[in-house]
């Protein structure tokens, strides 16, 4: 008599202690959580530095040509409009930064935990 008892409550306990855990496993905690970000706009319509790099490269190149002669000529052209290029792209990067309008916003976005 006892051991169908046993084996009865067994089951019992399986069958239900099993979906107790599954249903507290399936709770989701999240919070929120907000920071303050510091936004730029750039007050130009030239985003991509177009123009500075442009006319770095037509420098560079320019003063790349003064240097050698025959197959170094070519070289130091193209070697001084590729790095006249970077250094325009640079200094407008720069100028538009500080030409900047930064703004603080408040962003907020859910987080388990």
């Amino acid at each position: 008599m006892k051991t169908p008892v046993v084996f009865t409550a067994a089951i019992i306990l399986t069958t239900y202690g099993g979906a107790s855990l599954a249903q507290t496993d399936s709770v989701r905690h999240t919070r929120t959580v907000c920071e303050n970000v510091q936004v730029k706009q750039v007050n130009s319509s030239d985003t991509h530095r177009v123009a500075g790099t442009a006319i770095g490269a037509v420098a560079g190149g320019v003063l790349g040509n003064q240097v050698g002669g025959g197959k170094g000529k070519t070289l130091a052209t193209v070697g001084g409009a590729v790095a006249g290029g970077v250094v325009g792209n640079q200094v407008q990067k720069n100028h538009q930064d500080n030409n900047a309008t930064y703004t603080t916003e408040r962003r907020c976005h859910e987080e388990d935990y």
